[in-house]
């Protein structure tokens, strides 16, 4: 009997992560400089690389097992983020911007159900030198998601001259050239913003950053945060209750850059292939006291 009360007390929790996937899973060969991810379902997702790569989108299941690919008419100059809407439009962000010097920033729109593209070109408000002195240089970036019919925007820091700030901007949702508003800003000690996502239920908005530095003077040494908000208003998610969770560590130096969640407290994030690490991704859960319900 008492073995019988076992396995109905184990049961839930293997169908649980059967549901889930595992907790960690290595990404196919094909996305060794994984970039941008787009949870479509929890066994649906999909990833991209970044700057020289083929502008193609992979699917994997919560395994890493490849399902699709969907190349796209478009250049990958810099892809850095990946996001849809609610009719399932997806949202390319080519604005990846190292050097703070391009004047062609752009986001993709393609159409799944028309087989449709379009892009949305826009510049920073705010910059007004190409590239502008090294302290400067806050016109990179890397994350970003829709929400309500607009796209929400966060910056990179230059990480070795510049002062561990985000600028979280918004632009329409909509084909053309656009004009974006500068909406909030934050210091986040010592991290950089690599990916941001939203939470199914509106509630809840994450931003995942890294440290680097070395060790010793030469053993190459990171660490990610994400930093999630809650409780803001409308779209000043930066002026929310600010949280964090230290990431799932790895061994050695690596660069976390993908995120996206899995249901309002877990997320998913992947970090691109080094000289020793493979490609890989892990699922977090995002800590329990920090919601009422």
């Amino acid at each position: 009997m008492k073995y019988i009360v076992l396995l109905c007390c184990l049961l839930p929790l293997c169908l649980s992560a059967q549901q889930n996937g595992p907790r960690r899973f290595r990404l196919p060969k094909q996305l060794p400089e994984v970039s941008g991810l787009y949870l479509q379902s929890p066994d649906s997702l999909w990833w991209h690389n970044d700057s020289g790569a083929p502008p193609t989108l992979f699917c994997t299941d919560a395994r890493g097992r490849l399902l699709d690919s969907l190349r796209l008419p478009a250049r990958n100059q810099d892809w850095e983020d990946l996001t849809a809407d609610d009719r399932g439009n997806f949202y390319i962000g080519d604005f990846g911007n190292n050097s703070n010097a391009r004047r062609d920033l752009q986001i993709y729109i393609y159409h799944p159900g028309r087989r449709q593209l379009d892009s949305i070109q826009f510049v920073w408000p705010d910059q007004q030198a190409f590239p502008p002195p090294k302290a400067q240089r806050n016109f990179d970036a890397e994350g970003f998601f829709w929400f309500r019919d607009s796209l929400h925007i966060f910056s990179k820091d230059h990480y070795r001259y510049g002062h561990s700030l985000t600028k979280h901007y918004i632009l329409p949702a909509q084909p053309g050239r656009q004009s974006v508003l500068l909406r909030d800003s934050l210091q986040l000690p010592k991290r950089v913003v690599t990916a941001a996502a939203i939470s199914p239920d509106g509630q809840t908005v994450a931003l995942l950053s890294y440290t680097f530095r070395k060790v010793l003077g030469f053993i190459p040494w990171s660490a990610a945060t994400i930093f999630y908000f809650r409780d803001f208003e409308g779209s000043h998610f930066l002026k929310g209750k600010r949280y964090k969770r230290r990431a799932p560590s790895f061994l050695l130096a690596t660069q976390f850059e993908s995120l996206d969640f899995l249901d309002n407290r877990q997320v998913y994030i992947a970090s691109e292939r080094t000289l020793h690490i493979r490609q890989k991704a892990k699922r977090a859960k995002l800590r329990k006291r920090h919601f009422k319900d």
